[in-house]
């Protein structure tokens, strides 16, 4: 009888650590998710940001990044006036 209770009473064992450390893990992913923002919705800053660094990779001619530039700008502007 006392072996069956030293059994029962070792700890958490291989399963329970496994849970504990799969639980850390996924806690820690959502708080990294917190406090970089990426899992909220973006703002239309952001998305003019992201707009002008992909017109700054992409165009090479002065003219076509300015036309590009042009377009994020008016894309900013129509997203501002959908959130008011």
């Amino acid at each position: 009888m006392s072996v069956t209770k030293r059994s029962l009473q070792r700890g958490l064992g291989t399963f329970g650590s496994l849970i504990v450390i799969v639980l850390a893990g996924v806690a820690a992913y959502y708080i990294y998710l917190n406090v970089t923002g990426e899992g909220a919705a973006p703002t239309c800053k952001s998305e003019l940001e992201k707009c002008m660094q992909r017109c700054r990779k992409t165009s090479t001619d002065n003219a076509a990044a300015q036309a590009c530039q042009k377009s994020c700008q008016r894309e900013a502007y129509l997203c501002e006036g959908m959130k008011q």
